[in-house]
């Protein structure tokens, strides 16, 4: 069982170290434009990349939810390759948005994308255990015996 969740882990250690970026980003930026703490506005440059990390921030726990729900639940390397392609989204996000603030729509919406294919991959799993766990009913199985042989 651990063996399979070594890819899990690898993306939730990444999106850790990649959080860690973004964070050194705005600390570099404060420096850059000389934004003390506790304030969180300056010129649109640094704004940019402060918001650019809230927003990744704010979405972290999602990610890192639905990443697990659906590895456990569903597919540990589906859903390992899927949590890189959300990080790569989000490392397009940040980027982006560091630039321009239109810059950051397309990755945002990648991202989000892969990030409701997580949430559907993570309903699905947990539904399905659901039923074989509780009701002693394998919908897969259910499926695969009602559709016609050809």
């Amino acid at each position: 069982m651990m063996d399979d969740m070594v890819g899990l882990a690898a993306v939730s250690l990444l999106g850790v170290l990649e959080q860690a970026y973004f964070s050194l980003q705005v600390i570099y930026a404060r420096r850059k434009f000389s934004v003390s703490p506790p304030r969180t506005s300056g010129p649109p440059e640094f704004d940019r990349v402060f918001r650019a990390q809230a927003n990744c921030a704010e979405y972290f726990p999602i990610f890192i939810t639905v990443l697990w729900t659906s590895g456990v639940f569903f597919s540990p390397g589906l859903s390992s390759v899927c949590g890189l392609l959300y990080l790569y989204g989000r490392f397009r996000y940040f980027c982006g948005y560091s630039q321009s603030a239109q810059g950051r729509l397309a990755p945002l919406y990648f991202s989000a994308q892969v990030l409701w294919v997580l949430i559907g991959f993570s309903s699905l799993g947990v539904v399905f255990s659901f039923c074989r766990v509780y009701l002693r009913v394998d919908p897969i199985q259910v499926v695969w015996s009602a559709l016609p042989l050809v």
